[in-house]
C-alpha cells in the first residue's frame, strides 16, 4: 500500500527515542522527510544521523514559545515544505493526587499541555489543505491510570483541544488526530514497571490484562502513527486511536 508519504515533510517532537523516534523512522522509511527534536542538540543530531539524509535533528524545548515557529521555518528551509506535525512529549512524573507537587503540575502543564497547544496552533496556521496535526497522548484520555495522576489530569484536556481544533481546521482540509499508546516497550514503560520494585513481575501482570498478552513494540506504534499522518488516512480526523493490544475495554 502506497501511503503517499514520498517527499512530504513532517515535524516530530521528542523524537530522539521511544515512540517519537519510532514514528520518525517509519516516516523516513516510506520516503518522507522529518525534522525531529530532542532536548539536546547532540541527541537530536545523533538520532537524525541514524535515519539518513531525509532527517534533520534540532534541539527544542516544548515549553519554549518560540520553538514551534522556529522548527516549522527549519523544515521549510531544509526540505522546502511542511505537511504536518506529530507532537510527542515525555510523560509527566508519576505520583498520586496527594504527593504530586505544585511545581510538578506547573512544569507538566507548560511542557505536556501548553507546549503541545502552541505547537498545534502554530502548525495549523502554517498548514494547507492535506496537512495534519497529530498528538501522542495516552490511554488516560479515556481511563485513569493508577499512579499517573498528572497524566490523568492533562491528557484528556489535550484530547478535548484536539477535537475542537479538528472542527475548526477541517473546512480548510486539515486533519487532527490523536494516537493513544498503551503499554509499549519503551524506556518510559520500563521506568514505570521498575517503580513497583519488581519490574519483571509488573510486566507479567500487566501483559496478562492485555488481550494480545504482550507489550507492543515501538515499531508497531510508529507504523500506526505514520499511517494516520499520511495521505492514505485522508478521511480520518477528530479521532483518538488506541494502540494498546486491546487493553481498552470500552468501544
Amino acid at each position: 500500500m502506497d501511503l503517499g508519504l514520498t517527499d512530504r515533510t513532517y515535524l516530530v517532537t521528542g523524537a530522539t527515542r521511544g515512540l517519537g523516534f519510532a514514528t520518525a523512522r517509519e516516516l523516513v522509511a516510506d520516503g518522507a522527510n522529518v525534522v525531529l527534536t530532542g532536548r539536546s542538540e547532540e541527541a537530536a543530531t545523533k538520532a537524525a544521523a541514524s535515519l539518513g539524509e531525509r532527517a534533520l535533528g534540532l534541539a527544542a524545548d516544548n515549553s519554549d514559545p518560540q520553538a514551534p515557529a522556529r522548527l516549522v521555518a527549519a523544515a521549510r528551509e531544509r526540505f522546502g515544505r511542511f505537511d504536518g506535525v506529530l507532537i510527542s512529549v515525555g510523560g509527566p512524573p508519576p505520583g498520586t493526587a496527594a504527593d504530586n507537587t505544585d511545581e510538578q503540575w506547573q512544569t507538566a502543564f507548560e511542557t505536556v499541555f501548553l507546549g503541545a497547544v502552541r505547537f498545534a496552533r502554530t502548525a495549523a496556521a502554517e498548514l494547507g489543505e492535506g496537512g495534519v496535526v497529530g498528538f501522542v497522548l495516552s490511554g488516560s484520555v479515556y481511563e485513569p491510570i493508577g499512579g499517573l495522576t498528572i497524566s490523568n489530569g492533562l491528557r484528556p484536556g489535550l484530547a478535548g483541544f484536539a477535537k475542537s481544533l479538528a472542527d475548526e481546521v477541517g473546512p480548510r482540509g486539515i486533519r487532527v488526530v490523536g494516537v493513544l499508546p498503551g503499554r509499549i516497550a519503551t524506556d518510559r514503560m520500563t521506568q514505570l514497571d521498575e517503580l513497583s520494585g519488581d519490574a519483571e513481575g509488573s510486566r507479567a501482570r500487566n501483559s496478562a490484562t492485555i488481550p494480545l498478552r504482550r507489550y507492543g513494540d515501538p515499531a508497531e506504534f510508529g507504523r500506526t502513527a505514520a499511517f494516520l499522518l499520511s495521505p492514505a488516512a485522508s478521511y480520518v480526523t477528530g479521532v483518538m486511536v488506541p494502540v494498546d493490544g486491546g487493553a481498552r475495554r470500552g468501544f
